[in-house]
Formats: structure tokens, C-alpha cells, sequence
């Protein structure tokens, strides 16, 4: 079956002109003509406009898509495959701006009518923040803030105190707040700790991104930052680095729940081998375990490792008198 080229300008959506002028310069050259003269085209010929009109999508000049359907790239299968992949990159570009577009409409629906000013330190932080998250990963990031938003106030103010009285990055306070802002943080990230890494990574690289939301100032990132390569590199004497990335996630809500029922069984004076006193081991070794994920080895290590450093134990969650309990209630239980 052979096409007038009237006849395929109507099935591919071309014009005639466009058909013509890929015939004048030799990129598609019909199989024959009628005897009237009219170029008619084969299914050879259509398979070949096809790989133009792909190539085409691609962005290709006319001129590099002769050279490419002179070879290989003739061939139907490898110029369906690279449509898939325009249509894949397409498809992943539109997705992210989508997703970027429905954060910034989120925030305009949440908050007042931006002015000037607004709207551009909205744009200059999306595109400081689309170098290193895409919009979903930003979406989890925002939709988690609420999580730790009552907390991080405080916190950040606790530590422009200690800043601000000169305590050393080792004090048993400035340890205390380092470990709150580490659990703090990668419950923001939603215990992702490739999330945190990226957002530190940011955080340190980009001016842009400081002061805003009443973020932490560089200096006290660096005074928090310092405190915590003081708690890693006690803790790296007991654990390998892949032993720190098999570690889980405990938020801080779920410590303080054990710190609490804790206290009150001091303050009732009930014994340790006592069912509540057992029962709070039971949480604790449930804790314990959501951490290092039921791996006993690792849970082992983790608390020779606070056993043996005052300055891990200097930072708990856990209050010592709360420890000292849990500490004879296993001794009990054994």
C-alpha cells in the first residue's frame, strides 16, 4: 500500500510543505511517484517518518537526524526506546514541578497574601532547596515540622543560653542538648538519616537558607555541630559506621513516656522487681530494641558503650536516677 502525500500530511498531522521539504533535503525521499507525478510513500517510508518525528521530540536539528537514521538509530525498536525515555523525562520533570507548584500553593492557602517580598524568598529558597531534595522529599520534610515545631524553640534557646554562659562543648548540659537536637532533628526527617545528612549538607553550603523560620544561626549550628563529633567519636570507639546505619529511630516523646512512668514509680518508693517495676523494663527493652532493631548484639554494644563514657551518659534521654532503676529492675529480673 502506497501513500499520497496528501494522504500521510492527513493520517501524521504534518503539512504537505513540511513532507516536501524533508524530500528536497534528501531526509525523506519517497519510494516513488504516481504517473501523475505525485510522491508516494511505502511502509518503509512511513517507519523512517516516524524515527523523524521522534528524533524531532528529542530536540534534534534536522541535519543530525539524517546521520543518526544512516545508522543504527534506524532501527524501530531503539527509536521507540528513546521516545520512552523523552516521554520518562518529561513525565518526572512535570511531576516535580507539579509537586513544587502544590507546595507553593499549600503555603499561600496557609498563610496571607504574599507581597514582593514574599514571593521572592519563596523562589530563591525553592531553588535552593530543589539542588538537593526533589518536591516529595520536601513535602515529607514540611508536612513533618509540625512534629518538633513546639519543641525546637525551646530548644534552641537552651542552647543560646549555654552559649551564652560559656559552657564547654563537653559540660554534661551542652551534651544533653547535642543528643535532644540529634533525636530532635531525625525525628524531622522522619528517621531518614540520608534526609538529615542532605539538609546538614545544605544547611552549610547555602546563606540562603539561614534565618528563616527562626532557624539556628551558623554559629550555633557550628557550637551544636562541634558537641556532637564530641558524642560520635565516643561512640565510634564501640560501633562501625555500618553499625550507627542499621541503627533505628526513637522519638523523643516515646523516651520521655519511659522517663515519666519511671519517675512516678520513685516517687510511689514501688521496688524495682515489683510487676510495674517489671513492666518498665518490659518498655524499655521495647525501646531498646525499636533502636538497634531487635538486634541483640548491637544493644549490647550500645550500652557497654554508655557504660564506659561519662560523656554519652553525660547526654541521655533518660535521667540517671531513671537509669539506676531500670538498671536494678533488670538486675532483679535476672
Amino acid at each position: 500500500m502506497l501513500l499520497k502525500v496528501g494522504e500521510l500530511a492527513r493520517c501524521t498531522g504534518l503539512t504537505v510543505r513540511t513532507l516536501h521539504h524533508y524530500d528536497e533535503i534528501g531526509l525523506l525521499t519517497p519510494s516513488g511517484r504516481s504517473d501523475t507525478g505525485y510522491r508516494l510513500y511505502s511502509q518503509a517510508d512511513v517507519q523512517r517518518l516516524h524515527g523523524i518525528q521522534a528524533l524531532r521530540l528529542l530536540g534534534l536539528p534536522l541535519g543530525d537526524i539524517a546521520g543518526l537514521l544512516a545508522g543504527e538509530g534506524m532501527e524501530p525498536g531503539r527509536i521507540i526506546e528513546r521516545q520512552i525515555h523523552a516521554l520518562d523525562l518529561q513525565i518526572t520533570q512535570a511531576t516535580e514541578l507539579r509537586g513544587r507548584l502544590a507546595l507553593m500553593r499549600d503555603g499561600l492557602v496557609a498563610g496571607a497574601e504574599p507581597d514582593m517580598g514574599n514571593w521572592l524568598e519563596t523562589l530563591a529558597l525553592m531553588a535552593t532547596y530543589g539542588k538537593y531534595f526533589s518536591a516529595a522529599e520536601l513535602k515529607r520534610i514540611f508536612e513533618n515540622w509540625p512534629r518538633i515545631k513546639d519543641e525546637w524553640a525551646p530548644l534552641v534557646a537552651r542552647v543560646r543560653s549555654t552559649m551564652d554562659q560559656g559552657l564547654a562543648i563537653d559540660s554534661p548540659q551542652v551534651q544533653q542538648l547535642a543528643q535532644r537536637w540529634m533525636v530532635l532533628m531525625l525525628e524531622w526527617m522522619g528517621g531518614d538519616m540520608d534526609l538529615l545528612e542532605r539538609w546538614g549538607h545544605m544547611y552549610r553550603l547555602e546563606p540562603s537558607a539561614h534565618g528563616i523560620n527562626n532557624a539556628p544561626s551558623t554559629e550555633m549550628i557550628e557550637f551544636v555541630e562541634r558537641a556532637i563529633h564530641l558524642r560520635m567519636a565516643a561512640l565510634g570507639k564501640y560501633l562501625q559506621p555500618s553499625d550507627l546505619a542499621r541503627l533505628g529511630h526513637v522519638r523523643t516523646a516515646q523516651w520521655q513516656a519511659l522517663e515519666d512512668e519511671v519517675t512516678g514509680l520513685l516517687q510511689e518508693r514501688l521496688a524495682p522487681d515489683s510487676p510495674r517495676g517489671q513492666a518498665a523494663v518490659a518498655h524499655w527493652s521495647a525501646l531498646m530494641d525499636q533502636l538497634t532493631r531487635n538486634d541483640r548484639q548491637l544493644r549490647d554494644r550500645l550500652l557497654h558503650a554508655s557504660a564506659s563514657e561519662p560523656l554519652l551518659r553525660a547526654g541521655a534521654l533518660l535521667s540517671a536516677a531513671v537509669r539506676d532503676y531500670i538498671g536494678l529492675a533488670i538486675a532483679k529480673s535476672a
